[in-house]
This record gives structure tokens, sequence and C-alpha cells, in this order.
């Protein structure tokens, strides 16, 4: 069963056994940063979202257009019995790379380190795709190794800014300064927003 397959992540899900990086609530960096914006009104991708922590606390917060993406069942059951006021309409049950849309803004936490490495570059392609003219990127990626064969897979800040800087400009890019106490020192916050033109080499 591939790690990354809806079958495998299901079967995560219905074991009941908790996912190590599945923290219970809102990621800090993250839910600091949107209490910073003022617009409500943009469109906010969370590919990824497991039990959507996230997604349920922008939802809560007033933020209209908040969509929730998972391929996994279990998942996305989890996050509708959880949040039975959440448009259904913006629960997304799809495979991130078979998504087409656009969004102001796409959130990264833990997805990113779910895949499995060859499918980084594809993964940061997909993320162009779908952000809409000055979209921004924004998120959390560690930013060390597990020397693990299954997910969560690491990696280093040199091999982040090799993997986005053709496609995105960098706003923050650099160690997250308000990490929970088990991940301190090991995220990687980021802020990047969409070029209008990229390099092809």
């Amino acid at each position: 069963m591939k790690e990354n397959s809806p079958a495998y992540w299901d079967k995560s899900y219905r074991s009941g056994h908790k996912i190590g990086w599945d923290i219970g609530y809102p990621s800090t960096p993250i839910k600091e940063y949107m209490d910073q914006l003022d617009d409500k009104s943009i469109k906010i991708l969370l590919p990824g979202s497991g039990n959507g922590y996230e997604a349920e606390y922008l939802f809560k917060q007033g933020f209209q257009q908040v969509y929730y993406m998972d391929f996994a069942p279990t998942a996305v059951s989890n996050f509708k019995n959880r949040n039975p006021d959440f448009p259904e309409s913006q629960i997304i049950r799809e495979d991130f790379f078979e998504h087409y849309g656009t969004y102001n803004l796409i959130i990264e936490q833990t997805f990113f380190s779910s895949l499995p490495k060859d499918l980084r570059p594809q993964y940061v392609k997909k993320i162009y795709s779908l952000l809409e003219e000055n979209g921004k990127f924004m998120g959390l990626l560690f930013n060390h190794e597990f020397n693990s064969k299954l997910p969560p897979f690491g990696g280093s800040e040199n091999e982040y800014a090799s993997l986005f800087r053709s496609r995105f400009n960098f706003i923050h890019f650099k160690a997250a300064y308000n990490s929970i106490k088990p991940r301190a020192g090991r995220e990687l916050f980021l802020l990047l927003i969409k070029k209008i033109s990229y390099e092809t080499s």
C-alpha cells in the first residue's frame, strides 16, 4: 500500500491511533499569521488537511471562503462530524494533484512532508498553478531529516529554496520563532508570493 494513496491514509485515520504530527489544534505559527489578516473574503485552500484544525479555526473566525481538502474518506468524515456548519461545497475530497481552481492563499501544514520526496517538484508546480496572480503560499516545513522510509519526510532550508525559487518570490523564509515546544527549532516558516513568470531552467 503506497504511502501517498487514499487507502494508506484512510487506514491511519481509521486505526484510531494518534498521527504523530496531528497536534489536535491549529499550529501556532499559522494561527498567528492568520490572526493578522483583515480581509476575510480571500479564497483559501488547505490541501491534505487531515483533521482540519486550521480550516476549522479560520471558518470560526469568519473567513468566508475556506476550502478544506483531503482524499482520505475517514479524515473527511471526521472533519464533517466535528464541523456540521462548514459549507459542504467547501469540503473537497480529492487528490491534490488532480484538483483545479484558483486561490488567493494556500496554506501548508504537514501535507508536503507526507509526500514522497520525488513528488516535491510536482507539488511546487501544482501550488503555482492553483494560485491567482500575486497569490501567496504560506506554511510550515520540517527543516530536518527524519531518516525514515515512512512519512513524515523532512529536508533542509537549501533544498526547499531550490524547489521554490524559480516560481516564487520569498517574503519570509526562516526558522519559526513560535513553534510549539516539541517542534521548536525544527520548523521553517515560509511566506512566498507567486511570480508573474518563472524560469524554466
